[in-house]
């Protein structure tokens, strides 16, 4: 009896293809139930004239984001202490950063992992990496006030970035570093990466991140105003303040960072926003507004990518070709 409870207390129930899969197809299923319930509205829609220069507008400053994404993580391994300048992290960051996109949502991690390790271990890489979104979910949150009262959500907004202070970061941060480390070995048996070290989990920093958290408030700001230009384009200011649009954008975004779902949160920011922000906007418009914003952010992610791989090449070449060669 006493080895039945045993069991029982351990048993845990499992979805049937994981929780990721069914949270995508509940989100999934929502976007395309409320397309199909606006798909007459959406007709009706169009882009014409100056429309399009928001859109492009938008394409430059999602890509201007990524950038000061990216910065934001070499300020964090800075402040980490981790002497990585050998590596162009920027370059890193924005060549990685498409993979999020490749099923399974660990690829950019594991990109990022492997040119580090040699560098500054891997306890201190997988830090790196994973203390990253969590600044980026704080910051998300912290521009939540920007909307009003919100029934109170303006007061609870902040609390989240109690859990970047040392005593609440640390165990955290381990945590994290624990179940990531046991996914890595289940998709790849950890091939190719070296052996975490149990004993040293952690930042093993003492103080409180404050610079890379401000790049991450400036990186969401900025990805917020690539939004911004979707919202332009189909006219959808109404009587709204871009606060509003600001504390509905940074809400999805978190939940969509957070919660265990499709690559690159597809289908969960979609689904949040939408019901966020649909009884008090116009739902066609409004999923026009989404739908268009995950082109451009993907677009975005591809040119970033994109560039740095033709700069590597460009640079490749030019370090093999002969004296007078053109």
């Amino acid at each position: 009896m006493a080895m039945v409870m045993w069991k029982l207390r351990d048993w845990k129930p499992a979805l049937p293809g994981g929780l990721r899969l069914w949270v995508t197809l509940a989100s999934l299923t929502f976007v395309a139930w409320t397309l199909a319930g606006h798909l007459s509205g959406l007709q009706q829609l169009s882009i014409a004239g100056r429309s399009w220069w928001w859109l492009l507008l938008g394409l430059g400053l999602s890509w201007a984001s990524l950038v000061v994404n990216a910065l934001a993580w070499r300020v964090l391994v800075a402040w980490l202490g981790h002497g990585a300048e050998s590596v162009d992290l920027v370059a890193l960051h924005l060549r990685s950063n498409l993979l999020k996109y490749l099923p399974g949502g660990v690829w950019h991690f594991v990109d990022r992992l492997r040119v580090l390790q040699p560098r500054i271990g891997t306890n201190r890489a997988l830090a790196s990496v994973l203390l990253e979104p969590l600044l980026m979910v704080v910051a998300a949150l912290l521009w939540l006030p920007a909307g009003g009262w919100q029934a109170g959500v303006a007061l609870l907004a902040p609390l989240p970035a109690l859990l970047l202070l040392p005593r609440w970061r640390e165990p955290l941060l381990q945590r994290l570093e624990r179940g990531k480390w046991k996914q890595l070995q289940r998709f790849f048996g950890a091939e190719g990466l070296e052996a975490l070290d149990p004993e040293h989990l952690g930042s093993g920093r003492s103080g409180y991140p404050w610079v890379p958290l401000g790049m991450e408030l400036l990186f969401v700001f900025c990805r917020f105003a690539g939004f911004w230009c979707c919202v332009q384009a189909f006219g959808l200011r109404l009587n709204h303040a871009p606060g509003f649009w600001l504390a509905g954008f940074a809400l999805a975004w978190a939940v969509g960072l957070v919660v265990p779902a499709a690559p690159g949160g597809l289908g969960v920011f979609e689904a949040v926003l939408i019901l966020r922000l649909g009884a008090l906007v116009p739902e066609a418009p409004l999923l026009a507004v989404t739908l268009t914003y995950r082109l451009i952010v993907t677009g975005a992610d591809a040119l970033a990518a994109g560039a740095v791989v033709l700069d590597r090449r460009q640079a490749f070449t030019a370090r093999f070709r002969q004296p007078g060669e053109v």
